[in-house]
């Protein structure tokens, strides 16, 4: 399936303060995210971010909230985003049914925010390279579990020039002018 901008969300799960120096690719996680939080914002797609306990996690990188200040936040006790009610009641009335997914931990929260997205039958996008874990192979563990169930791996890149389509209107000079700053002086990497 195709994604498209207007049928779109892009959930970002747990990326906080007190969590991110132990998580291994947490710092290109938390510049992939606000990257494409960034072009979702400027396309209109929302911008949903959770927050694990931030009483002992932190809140939010403040990066993120910096870069993100559409963004709609949801303090979460579930590790799965989708069985906090107020998540799911807000996704049944957003009317949207293709989920953006990013965050940390991939194997914890991120994982089982999938796999209830999936159950509740949302098209689901894992964006690998801002998804991350303390330890590497439980990322890549997550991602092949979510693939195997549905779930479709793809980059901020293909997120992003997906959603746009096309390449004759400003927002795409303007999304197009962001990537070459994000991407002149560090390369990507993959789980």
């Amino acid at each position: 399936m195709r994604l498209e901008h207007e049928e779109s969300l892009f959930l970002i799960i747990d990326l906080q303060s007190r969590l991110l120096p132990v998580v291994h690719g947490g710092e290109q996680a938390v510049a992939e995210a606000g990257w494409l939080g960034e072009v979702a914002q400027e396309l209109q797609v929302p911008v949903w971010v959770t927050e694990q306990y931030p009483e002992g996690l932190g809140g939010t990188d403040p990066r993120l909230v910096e870069r993100l200040p559409k963004a709609r936040y949801f303090q979460k006790v579930h590790f799965g985003a989708h069985d906090e009610a107020s998540v799911a009641e807000a996704l049944r009335e957003s009317g949207r049914h293709q989920v953006v997914i990013c965050g940390s931990e991939a194997h914890i929260c991120v994982m089982q925010s999938a796999l209830g997205l999936l159950d509740a039958g949302y098209e689901v996008y894992w964006l690998v390279e801002a998804t991350a874990s303390r330890r590497p192979e439980e990322a890549r563990l997550a991602r092949e579990r979510v693939t195997a169930m549905g779930a479709i791996p793809v980059s901020a890149d293909m997120v992003a020039y997906e959603w746009l389509q096309r390449c004759d209107d400003e927002r795409f000079k303007a999304v197009h002018r962001g990537y070459l700053r994000e991407r002149a002086d560090r390369s990507l990497r993959f789980f």
